[in-house]
């Protein structure tokens, strides 16, 4: 049975370890080193995101054409394993499938990155805004939300995040066989 005393004792131990007085020695080496500065003001700053950031989702255009890059395929619908993707598509006048609505519930998505990641035409990428605080659990964002602007095509950029291609693909590209045999063609 342990005595009062006995309690005591372990809590002083408890309380006043080693361990304790290390912590505290970092913190204050933290404190007194000269532009340690880890307080940031936000939201007037804003934190520099990595590019692989899986933020809130953006559908992007063709850059030559202005053209929306979705085709409406649905495998981002399909392999969304919180099923939050919902798309509703037509057959347009060209017999080409447009994406009538488009819809995310950012409330439900776990920014897993497999709609990105699955999109043969790179349309649905995440970007790097991480601001996405809603009133409402179920907060969707619709395919005007997402898709860049066409006054602001001139700043879209290529993706270069999650599964994109280094900025050095072109150079690591080897030739197709095709290409060889062509200039095997050209050299007789």
């Amino acid at each position: 049975m342990k005595t009062n005393i006995d309690k005591f004792r372990r809590f002083l131990k408890r309380t006043f370890s080693v361990e304790l007085f290390v912590g505290l020695g970092v913190v204050l080496r933290e404190m007194l080193k000269k532009n340690s500065n880890h307080t940031m003001f936000y939201p007037m700053e804003k934190v520099n995101i990595d590019a692989r950031y899986r933020g809130v989702h953006k559908l992007l255009r063709l850059a030559e054409s202005g053209n929306e890059r979705c085709i409406g395929c649905g495998l981002c619908e399909k392999i969304c394993v919180s099923n939050c993707i919902a798309m509703d598509t037509k057959l347009g006048e060209d017999g080409r499938k447009k994406v009538i609505n488009y819809s995310i519930n950012l409330g439900r998505c776990v920014y897993c990155g497999l709609c990105a990641d699955v999109c043969p035409e790179l349309a649905i990428v995440h970007g790097g805004d991480y601001e996405f605080a809603s009133e409402q659990r179920a907060y969707y964002g619709f395919k005007e939300d997402f898709l860049t602007n066409i006054k602001d095509l001139k700043e879209q950029k290529e993706f270069e995040g999650y599964g994109a291609l280094p900025n050095d693909a072109d150079f690591k590209v080897k030739l197709t066989p095709t290409t060889y045999i062509k200039k095997d063609q050209e050299n007789d």
